[in-house]
Order: structure tokens, then C-alpha cells, then sequence
């Protein structure tokens, strides 16, 4: 048995803003059968207090970062769950990483160090006279936590693993918060965690830990290139033996489809449009879950969106994010009968969305793995993605090949462009016309691996590999 200790700012179904909280939430559980115990450890936010409560308390630290914290223990499914329950640094109004207004807390830093700090310790010392033997790191939050081990004396014995999210956000602190943070003053250069004359506590833990992961094998290519590393490409040729892609999973206990066939879509389309106020066309309806940023593609889908309409298709939004495309959005939902937008985020209606659409939107311009194809594969919701990222990993396109072959799941397109994307709809459409083809690909996409067992099994090598002996 492998003990691990996960270290996450998210986790469903506690806090979720993004992919790394499915992530969180479900790896613990798909490890189990593989041998790994996994516990894991999240920041104490007011919400997440609220529900696990102070019956437990397993560990305390009279100042960390300013003020006491405590570490209280919970569940997460059959698993144990550690809460860092640092008043001073979470107990707010807000979002995990910002305020009421979606402006970033200024003591981020701190918050996050506080985490990365909390999970050193732990990993070093035990903790309930558990002693894990790898400490797994998610994104900049936990960043820190490889250095902080290591300035602990105990890289030698417990090691770390870095598992990139999203290299597009990094953790970057002031080179004056170096004593505040706690950091060596050794390592601010640039093969430590100085970065451009600042901190980046991402790059702490991609040059501090013992090996690095990201979310799919296709990222794990693009990130080492200037167009997608995001400054973070050469620290990561220089370490391109310790690193792997790992494709992400979803939880198929949770996302399991009302219908077991192509046929039974029918039922959940048409009450889908009822509840979109969308009309009964002729077309495939498509629908779109994201944030809404142009890192999502957005700005080209509005560019785009003709190709689709104009041939009988639909639109059904739901996201939130730039306020300038939610007003796109919004305006071209209230100007066009074939456009429905829903801001905000709606768990409910999201799997309304997957089960009710033909076809599911992800035009990233970058996609280190991606949930929403996966989700559209398990229900037969044919993925319309970006050439990029997990997306190019995880959708067989329906090119002729793919089509010949019998194989083919979605649809592809590349260069991430508005008139790549609009041909791309005007091929779904024509794709959605051949009934034949699309029930063949809707049968082949609902067959498809979507779930967390080849990749729990990679992990859980990967942990086994990485243990050190004394």
C-alpha cells in the first residue's frame, strides 16, 4: 500500500471552481483498488468549514502566516479528508481565490504558502501516525510544498510529485515577500523559483519536486514549446525525463446518462429546448459549458456562429466570465431564435446541457485536458474541439480515415481560428444530416474510456516508482 498525500487548493464536492476540484474529488476513490492510500488535504475556506466541521482536530500550529491554524479531519467519499483551518487566511466572503467583485486577494501568497506549508509538515512529521511516503502537489497553490519539504530535511525520505493544471496561472509574488513567505533566499535565481525578478510559486514546484505531471500526454508536448509554456517551457525541457502526461477521468457513478442508447436522446433534447426557449429546428443542438474567456474560444465562436445558425442549428450557453462575452452573448441570444445563454453556473443544468444536446462545444485555444468532452463522450454528446491540449487526445475526429474506420467520436478543427471553427460546424451539420454516421459515432463516443481506471493505474505506478527507501 502507497500512502499519499494529495495537497489541493479544491475539491469536489466541497469547493469547486474549475477541473482540478473533479480531480481532487474523485482520484482518492480510483486509487483505492490500485493500491494507494490517499488522503488529501484543502484549505479551510468558510464554506468548507461549515460542512466538515471542528469535531476533529488532529493537528495545530500557533502561527502560521500571521495567525493559529488547526488541521481538522474529515471524509471525502470512503477516504480521509485534512481541512487547514487557518481563520485569518480563509474565513471570508468571496471565492477561494477572490472577493465578491472577482478581484484576487492580496494575501494570496500567504493563503497558498499556508497550504504548501501545512502539507510539509505533514508529509515531514505525520500526521494521526500516518506518514505519508509521496506528497502530491496540484497547481501553484501547492507549489511551495517540494521546497518547503526540502528546507524541512525530508525530500530525502517523502518524495513529491508536481502536477500541472494550467500553466497560465503561476502564483507570482514579489521578490520582497522572500522572508514573508519563508523562502531561501539560495533559491532566487533563475534555476530556483525566482522568475523574471519575482516569486512564482509554480515554478518552485517544477524545479523542487521530485517529478512533474500534467493532465494529458499532448500537453505535456505543447508545454515545452514558447507558444504554450508560458515563459515555464525551458524549466520544463531541462526536466522532460521526470515529466508525464496523465490523462484526467471523470467520476462515471456521477456522470451516467438517463438513456442507454443513441434513441433515448430524443426525450431530453426536446425537453432541453423547452427549457432554453429554444424552437424545434431542423438542425443538431449545440451546446457550450465553459468560462467565458478567449482562452475558451469564445471570441472566435461568436465569429463563427453563422456557419451554424444559417444551417438550421442551435446554441444553449451556460458560463460566466468576461463580462464583454456574456454581453455578446447575451445580445445574440435576445437578437437570434437560435441562441439561448444562461449566465452563471448551474450544476443541474449543466448535466441538462450534456443530455439534452447533439453536440458539445469546446473551442479552447488551449485545453490541457478537459472534463466537458469527456462528459459529452460518456452521454453521447458529440465533441466539436480544438486540435490541442487532452482534447486532441480524447476525440477520435471524423475525418475520412476516422469515418472509414468506423472509429470516429467528434469533430476536430486546427489552426484555432473563426474560419477553422466555421468550417468545422458546417461539417457537423452535414455530419448530423447522415443519420446513419451520427447514431455510428454517438454509439462509438458512449463506448469510449472516459473513466479514472487506465489513469489510476498510471498514478499509482508512477507513486510506486517514486517511493524512497531508506
Amino acid at each position: 500500500m502507497t500512502r499519499v498525500l494529495s495537497v489541493a487548493s479544491e475539491c469536489v464536492p466541497l469547493v469547486k471552481t474549475g477541473g482540478l476540484a473533479d480531480v481532487a474529488g474523485a482520484l482518492p476513490a480510483a486509487l483505492a483498488p490500485h493500491g494507494v492510500e490517499m488522503r488529501t488535504l484543502i484549505p479551510g475556506y468558510r464554506s468548507v468549514m461549515q460542512v466538515v466541521g471542528r469535531d476533529t482536530k488532529v493537528a495545530e500550529w500557533d502561527d502560521l502566516f500571521g495567525g493559529f491554524a488547526r488541521v481538522y479531519r474529515g471524509k471525502l467519499g470512503d477516504n480521509v479528508l485534512y481541512v487547514l483551518d487557518a481563520p485569518h487566511l480563509y474565513d471570508r466572503d468571496g471565492r477561494p481565490y477572490s472577493d465578491a467583485q472577482g478581484r484576487d486577494w492580496p494575501d494570496n501568497a500567504e493563503r497558498f504558502a499556508a497550504l504548501s506549508s501545512a502539507a510539509a509538515m505533514i508529509a515531514a512529521d505525520g500526521i494521526e501516525g500516518w506518514m505519508p511516503q509521496v506528497m502530491h502537489c496540484h497547481d501553484w497553490q501547492a507549489g511551495f510544498a517540494p521546497l518547503y519539504l526540502r528546507e524541512l530535511g525530508a525530500s530525502d525520505r517523502v518524495a513529491s510529485l508536481m502536477t500541472i493544471h494550467n500553466i497560465a496561472f503561476q502564483g507570482i509574488a514579489r521578490a520582497s515577500m522572500i522572508s514573508t513567505l519563508g523562502l531561501p533566499r539560495s533559491g532566487f535565481n533563475e534555476r530556483g523559483y525566482e522568475y523574471w525578478n519575482n516569486i512564482s510559486a509554480l515554478k518552485a514546484g517544477l524545479v523542487y519536486a521530485d517529478k512533474l505531471s500534467t493532465v494529458s500526454p499532448t500537453y505535456a508536448s505543447e508545454l515545452m514549446t514558447e507558444s504554450f509554456g508560458m515563459g515555464l517551457d525551458g524549466v520544463l525541457r531541462e526536466r522532460q525525463a521526470d515529466l508525464v502526461g496523465v490523462l484526467n477521468g471523470i467520476d462515471e457513478g456521477i456522470w451516467t446518462p438517463p438513456y442507454k442508447s443513441p434513441e433515448g436522446k430524443a426525450k431530453y433534447r426536446a425537453a432541453l429546448r423547452e427549457e432554453m426557449g429554444l424552437p424545434d429546428w431542423p438542425g443538431p443542438l449545440c451546446v457550450l459549458i465553459s468560462r467565458l474567456t478567449e482562452q475558451k474560444g469564445l471570441d472566435i465562436l461568436l465569429q463563427a456562429l453563422p456557419a451554424l445558425l444559417d444551417r438550421g442549428g442551435q446554441l444553449a450557453l451556460l458560463g460566466a466570465g468576461d463580462r464583454d462575452l456574456e454581453e455578446a452573448f447575451l445580445g445574440y441570444a435576445g437578437a437570434h431564435p437560435g441562441v439561448a445563454t444562461r449566465i452563471g453556473y448551474d450544476e443541474a443544468l449543466a448535466r441538462r446541457l450534456v443530455a439534452g444536446g447533439d453536440a458539445i462545444l469546446v473551442p479552447s485555444r488551449f485545453e490541457p485536458c478537459g472534463l466537458t468532452q469527456l462528459y459529452g463522450l460518456r452521454y453521447g454528446t458529440l465533441p466539436l474541439v480544438a486540435l490541442t491540449g487532452g482534447l486532441a487526445d480524447t476525440v477520435i475526429n471524423a475525418s475520412p480515415a476516422g469515418l472509414a474506420a468506423g472509429a470516429a467520436t467528434g469533430v476536430q478543427f486546427y489552426p484555432v481560428t473563426a474560419q477553422a471553427l466555421a468550417q468545422a460546424l458546417m461539417k457537423l451539420v452535414k455530419l448530423y444530416d447522415d443519420r446513419p454516421t451520427w447514431t455510428r459515432m454517438m454509439k462509438n463516443a458512449m463506448a469510449s474510456p472516459v473513466s479514472w481506471e487506465h489513469s489510476a493505474a498510471t498514478y499509482a505506478a508512477l507513486y510506486s516508482e517514486m517511493v524512497k527507501t531508506a
